[in-house]
């Protein structure tokens, strides 16, 4: 790590919210740039600076600074800089001059404990000194505070969100227990907490640091889909990571569930251990989700069968018995869940349900979890769609986390909400979404179970299907038959453990075999530079193909066939320092961003018509790089240009190839999967599944037949451990054993 010492000369730029600042030091020799997080900086100071020097393609060479301290000018000369630069509040050039003559070097000394001595000097009066004082003590501490968290491996940014937290006190409350910084301040975990304690001399055994892990690991389980975690496995996970007894566990465990900081339950006969934020949203869910099928709706006097018979001839189908069941049941049950695979027709019950309930003069809204989701909703219905997190009113907290901005009595303003693709929606998602439905308004869910579950905790579709509690209809006749429709048909015999049918003459699925990674590689880039353009010319090789893939790490894994694919796809855009996106790329949104503004018009000098949010899953191109001022213009759904600062860049990610997670909601022309063997929780039935059902128009399979017919028979998954099934079970057994009934409230 290199040194940099020098004053402060200017602050060429200054970021308020984040205290990101380009700095001019002055050093013996020579006037540098150096660019970092500075909190509380002023022209002046001088400052001891740790990183590397870096060469930036516009601004030429830079001091990145990772950690840094203020050093106290000792020279006469160098004090007045210092108390004239304005980093005292009430000493100006003229004050400081008179400062200096009168106190010399030890003006320093007076400041911190003699400030009473600025009387002496005319023009000093008791206000103003109580003013430089105060600030002078601020700066101090912001000081000591700095060079303390740096001293334990705290970055400057993380030290200034401490310092917010905790202000003079930050230093006392984290020697005290360094364990407050993970359970207070978003951006620094338990381990970076565990390493600042056992610096400080914290015992292993310390009861803030047992409490601490325990929470911590029961949040790490849920991060993995789980809405709880069961105390066997907890107390095991502890011993075995935390190195500590099984008793201190157990003991620690109670203390903070006596603290409400953990909560223990049972479910389903399991002993189980929740953070409060998802115990709240199952059960939020469960009170919520009964009370709208229990309170029922306003019965509609549509004749429904009329209705589906004008919509059969108007679009010259005809239903299936399942079909019309839907639709009916959309009309008279307050909740209904339709579930289905690919071709079994949910977008046409869809547009029916749409039809008769305008029709009745009923207000509907329509939704979906993934802003591309809500597109193709809105495109196969002609109506609008939006997301949830949209229709809610959800925003994001200054440390990225949802918040739900909607007051607790607002409500959607309908008669009817349709949900799209609900398998994606996690705990977190649906209680918010229900704290919006006011009673009597039907709630129609319609996703495929068999997909993939939500990225986020739970496993709401899947749970409120196996309550028993509502109405469901699972379709299963498959109406998209045909030469054209092998990826459906292959969708369906993978999901019901058959092997798909491979290279049939003129269908759309096909297979090609490799004889190892490498080769499987080759063929990949072979199919998309070369065969598949050459299969239709019409089909373009960004946007219409996308490479899916089970897993980020390895030969086959996103990130390499990403690097691999720009480089073959795009090698003649040229290559910036600031950033590894070029012009053209294809790129992903990896967070919803509310606040980030987008406009209908490319050029910066005409802003035109416009809005806010981009949303995680949405795929853009990027259509400009500023390299002067490092910042990058991606165009979204070919109509939104959004510009991000060099800062929001992390935000995106390329997206030649995406895992198969990552395409839930979306579907493309022309898919290809690498298919190989990998863990085997990983590779699944319901990840393959998920990963055909994407493609549009052709699928191609490349890889191992060992692998893909392994995929197919395992059903193996990671089980997630949630209780919204069992509690909603629980209050109906409750509620029902006395009438003697079976569990079902469906109307």
């Amino acid at each position: 790590m290199e040194v940099l010492e020098g004053t402060v000369r200017d602050i060429v730029f200054q970021n308020e919210e984040n205290a990101y600042c380009v700095l001019r030091i002055e050093d013996a020799k020579s006037l540098h740039t150096a660019v970092g997080i500075f909190p509380f900086i002023s022209p002046g100071q001088t400052l001891r600076l740790k990183g590397e020097w870096l060469n930036h393609a516009t601004f030429g060479k830079q001091f990145k600074c990772t950690e840094y301290e203020e050093i106290l000018p000792n020279s006469l000369l160098g004090i007045e800089r210092y108390l004239a630069s304005g980093a005292i509040s009430g000493i100006g050039p003229a004050t400081a001059k008179k400062l200096v003559e009168k106190f010399g070097g030890s003006i320093f000394e007076i400041l911190d404990k003699e400030p009473e001595k600025l009387l002496e000097l005319e023009g000093i009066g008791k206000k103003k000194v109580e003013m430089i004082s105060a600030s002078y003590q601020k700066g101090k501490e912001v000081r000591n505070i700095m060079v303390f968290m740096q001293s334990y491996g705290v970055t400057p940014k993380q030290a200034l969100k401490i310092y917010k937290a905790f202000g003079a006190d930050s230093i006392r409350r984290v020697k005290e227990n360094p364990y407050v910084l993970s359970e207070e301040i978003p951006t620094i975990g338990f381990k970076t907490a565990d390493r600042i304690a056992r610096n400080l001399g914290i015992m292993p055994d310390s009861p803030f640091r047992i409490q601490s892990g325990v929470k911590y690991l029961v949040n790490e389980f849920c991060s993995q889909g789980n809405t709880c975690m069961p105390k066997d496995m907890l107390v095991a996970k502890g011993i075995e990571s935390l190195e500590v007894s099984e008793e201190l566990i157990e003991a620690n465990l109670v203390h903070s569930v006596m603290e409400n900081r953990l909560v223990l339950e049972k479910v389903d006969g399991i002993d189980s251990v929740f953070t409060l934020p998802y115990l709240y949203s199952e059960a939020s869910i469960t009170k919520r989700i009964l009370a709208l099928s229990l309170q029922g709706v306003k019965e509609m006097k549509a004749n429904v069968a009329s209705h589906i018979a004008w919509f059969e001839k108007a679009n010259g189908i005809a239903f299936h018995e399942k079909q019309k069941e839907a639709i009916e049941g959309a009309v008279t049950n307050g909740i209904e869940i339709i579930t289905g695979g690919p071709g079994t027709g949910k977008t046409t019950i869809i547009k029916c349900i749409l039809e008769i309930f305008e029709k009745e003069g009923k207000k509907v809204i329509m939704g979906a979890p993934t802003g591309r989701a809500a597109k193709r909703m809105s495109e196969a219905t002609g109506r609008e769609s939006k997301t949830i997190h949209r229709l809610l009113e959800l925003g994001v907290t200054d440390e990225g986390e949802e918040e739900f901005e909607m007051e607790e009595t607002s409500s959607l303003n309908c008669d009817v909400v349709i949900v799209d693709e609900a398998s994606m929606i996690d705990v977190m998602l649906m209680n918010n979404l229900l704290k919006s439905i006011s009673p009597g308004t039907r709630l129609i869910l319609v996703g495929d179970a068999d997909q993939l579950p939500s990225v986020g905790p739970g496993r709401v579709l899947e749970d409120l299907i196996e309550s028993g509690a509502f109405k469901v209809v699972k379709l299963e006749y498959i109406y998209r038959q045909g030469k054209e429709s092998y990826i459906t048909i292959n969708a369906h015999r993978i999901n019901s453990g058959m092997m798909p049918f491979l290279n049939v003459k003129d269908s759309d699925f096909f297979f090609i075999e490799s004889e190892g990674p490498e080769d499987s590689l080759e063929k990949v880039i072979d199919l998309i530079l070369n065969r598949l353009p050459g299969f239709n010319r019409s089909w373009d090789r960004i946007r219409d193909f996308q490479v899916l893939s089970p897993m980020k790490k390895g030969d086959l894994g996103v990130l390499n066939l990403n690097e691999v694919l720009q480089n073959v796809l795009n090698s003649k855009a040229r290559k910036t320092k600031f950033t590894e996106f070029r012009v053209g790329d294809k790129v992903m949104q990896t967070k919803n961003n509310y606040m980030i503004k987008w406009t209908r018009n490319p050029d910066p000098i005409f802003e035109g018509d416009g809005g806010q949010g981009v949303f995680n899953g949405d795929i853009g191109y990027v259509v400009r790089i500023d390299e002067e001022d490092e910042k990058v213009t991606v165009i979204f759904d070919d109509e939104r240009y959004v510009t991000y600062e060099s800062g929001e860049l992390e935000e995106l990610e390329l997206a030649y190839a995406v895992t198969i997670h990552k395409s839930q909601g979306s579907e493309f022309k022309v898919v290809v999967i690498p298919v190989f063997m990998g863990p085997p929780l990983l590779m699944s039935r319901n990840l393959i599944y998920t990963a055909v059902t994407r493609a549009r128009q052709l699928l191609v399979l490349v890889g191992s037949k060992r692998a893909l017919n392994y995929m197919v028979s395992n059903t193996r998954t990671f089980e997630r451990h949630t209780s919204l099934k069992y509690r909603i079970k629980s209050i109906l057994d409750y509620g029902l054993s006395d009438s003697g009934g079976d569990g079902q409230i469906v109307r």
